[in-house]
């Protein structure tokens, strides 16, 4: 174990050339240096995050989203039936035609009997809009609490000012209080939703786009992009988690604070057009997509790579010199940047249908991928309206009330 120890804490890895882990621990009085076991504290921090989102989703955001009329409803159950209920647990939740027609013949049933079976067996594990409303209240709520600290904060930092001050005297560079609690309550909260993503609703990129698009292809690639997108997040937040902690542990934190500020500045806008779209304000929701759109450019394909890239790979080898965490860092920033060019794409495609057909439809990196309404009708229904009203130009969850809603095909997406 302690050579185990030894190999991972190599100084020659972790730290710049002629520089020990001996010449961090004894700093000057009223110094301090980050340390390892600093990390620590987020873990019961991100318990204690978990159980205030509890709390504020029962005792907040349930009364609001009441009060703008999203209801916890009960969606129509399907029959018990043992041979259905034997092939969706075990075989498949979305049968093909091969399978639908041995279930009608085995049962005597007809077709679009087992599709309607299957389809309301599928949301009865999908979650109300007012589940997903609450939720998205209690992410907008701490991005905009977390943004607007993060933004206090380094606006009275030199190094938001000229980021050559991300670099000048390292590694010898103080924590400050307000940036530790800054870094540990951001490492935190991406420690719970890191563990909470197996629980959550599930996110996608494409909802905006479902109504946009031909529903037949949605239905063929809904499994393969699902997973992928799954994938992606999960990807997303575990880089986010290295990051932050390797960026801690040598001592980069000035730098990493400017990536949780660059990231958090559209994240909140993001999750308001979501909770506008669920209550049924499509005006709102359309308008605060094209601003999350505009903000999300500006910052993950301009200010990151122009500002922070370019400090951490241009400035920093000027200052400082490479050595191997340093690359590590990097790669890890470039990761982030692929992300950030793959939702881009997206968004991007998604706002200039949106453009060409007059409007926004759902939402990107959404989950309004699990509503009952997703599914109301199937491939051989026909196609229907949307019996709701709505407050704006659009229906319930995403559905565009300028045309009829289309035969779904069980597009989750």
């Amino acid at each position: 174990m302690a050579a185990l120890s030894a190999w991972f804490w190599n100084e020659r890895f972790w730290l710049p050339h002629n520089v020990t882990w001996a010449d961090l621990e004894n700093p000057a009085p009223g110094v301090e240096y980050p340390k390892a076991g600093h990390l620590f504290t987020a873990l019961p921090l991100a318990l204690g995050i978990f159980v205030v989102r509890i709390l504020f989703e029962r005792f907040i955001a349930s009364p609001c989203a009441r009060s703008l009329h999203i209801h916890q409803g009960v969606g129509r159950r399907a029959q018990p039936n043992a041979v259905l209920e034997k092939v969706f647990t075990s075989i498949t939740k979305n049968p093909d035609s091969r399978h639908l027609d041995g279930l009608s013949k085995q049962l005597d049933w007809e077709v679009r009997k087992v599709q309607r079976w299957f389809r309301h067996r599928r949301n009865q594990d999908k979650p109300s809009t007012h589940t997903k409303f609450c939720e998205s209240m209690w992410r907008f709520t701490f991005y905009l609490c977390i943004f607007t600290y993060g933004f206090q904060f380094l606006w009275q930092s030199p190094w938001m000012w000229d980021t050559r001050h991300c670099w000048y005297g390292y590694p010898y560079q103080a924590m400050t209080s307000g940036l530790y609690h800054y870094y540990v309550t951001e490492l935190a909260f991406y420690w719970s939703l890191m563990f909470s993503q197996f629980t959550d609703i599930k996110r996608k990129f494409n909802g905006y786009q479902r109504d946009c698009s031909s529903t037949q292809m949605w239905h063929e690639c809904r499994h393969k992009i699902h997973s992928k997108d799954f994938l992606i997040m999960f990807i997303h937040h575990l880089a986010t988690v290295s990051l932050i902690s390797f960026s801690y542990v040598n001592n980069m934190a000035r730098v990493g604070s400017l990536v949780l500020c660059v990231h958090d500045a559209s994240d909140f806008l993001l999750e308001a057009a979501k909770m506008a779209n669920y209550a049924k304000y499509q005006r709102l929701c359309d308008i605060l997509f094209i601003v999350f759109s505009v903000a999300f450019f500006i910052t993950r394909l301009v200010i990151y790579p122009i500002w922070v890239l370019n400090s951490t790979m241009f400035e920093s080898w000027a200052i400082v010199g490479p050595y191997p965490s340093w690359w590590l860092f990097n790669v890890l920033l470039l990761v982030l940047q692929v992300l950030h060019i793959i939702w881009s794409y997206l968004i991007a495609r998604i706002a200039i249908k949106a453009i060409l057909r007059g409007k926004v439809c759902n939402d990107v990196r959404s989950d309004i991928e699990s509503s009952s309404e997703d599914e109301s009708a199937s491939p051989t229904e026909g196609f229907k309206t949307s019996p709701h009203p709505s407050k704006g130009e659009n229906g319930t969850n995403g559905h565009c009330a300028s045309a009829k809603a289309r035969a779904q095909n069980h597009n989750s997406w």
